[in-house]
């Protein structure tokens, strides 16, 4: 297995040459959510134009490819309102505790979602699903060494429903490939999970470096409660 380097082919291609700043000139909140907000940016565009681009700014989150020694992953299968029916995912949550650490959050959803706890943790792949509006970012965890363990009694609202299952990492790849597993981290995380286990490649330590980790929002919510 090979440690992934980024290939020459997708590096930066300003060569060197200063690019051009996007500076926001002014901004203003639009609307202040539970776990997002809406801002207008007005931003300096290339030749001197000032244009209003929307935003959402999102806690961000993390999911777990929980993945067992018969090549099963955890997964969930529950109600999601924007599409109004269940899909299947796998577990996950928000990174709304301040300053806790990713793996750590992991750890607890993994846990309070599902009953299981891991023994190796590592970093497969991070999601940004909406660049063109939102900052939300996902960063998906391959755990392994899987244990069950009791699962908190106070889950309710859509958690109530949920439903629990280990299925076939080939099963996933191929509902993912048929449009069924349609959670854009999940099937990231999919194809990630079986890229290792295929011996492709080596996963990034659980604590690398995440760039594109959101903060804005956290940040609002923290002034607005001081």
């Amino acid at each position: 297995m090979t440690t992934p380097v980024t290939p020459e082919s997708v590096a930066d291609p300003h060569d060197g040459r200063p690019p051009h700043d996007f500076t926001v000139e002014s901004s203003e909140t639009l609307y202040e959510g539970a776990i997002f907000a809406l801002r207008r940016d007005d931003v300096r565009m290339p030749g001197g134009r000032v244009a209003a681009r929307e935003k959402v700014e999102h806690y961000g989150a993390v999911a777990i490819a929980a993945l067992d020694d018969q090549d099963r992953l955890v997964m969930i299968y529950q109600y999601r309102p924007a599409l109004g029916r269940r899909i299947w995912e796998m577990p996950a949550g928000l990174l709304d505790e301040a300053g806790e650490d990713p793996v750590e959050a992991a750890r607890r959803e993994l846990v309070e979602e599902v009953g299981v706890e891991a023994d190796d943790w590592a970093t497969l792949v991070d999601i940004v699903g909406c660049p063109g509006f939102a900052d939300e970012s996902v960063r998906v965890f391959l755990a392994r060494g899987l244990r069950d363990v009791d699962r908190p009694a106070s889950a309710d609202d859509e958690e109530a429903d949920l439903v629990i299952r280990r299925v076939p990492l080939d099963d996933l790849v191929v509902a993912a490939m048929s449009g069924d597993l349609v959670n854009g981290p999940c099937v990231a995380g999919v194809f990630a999970a079986a890229a290792v286990r295929d011996g492709r490649f080596v996963p990034r330590p659980a604590d690398a470096p995440w760039r594109d980790r959101p903060a804005e929002f956290a940040a609002r919510r923290a002034a607005a409660q001081a």
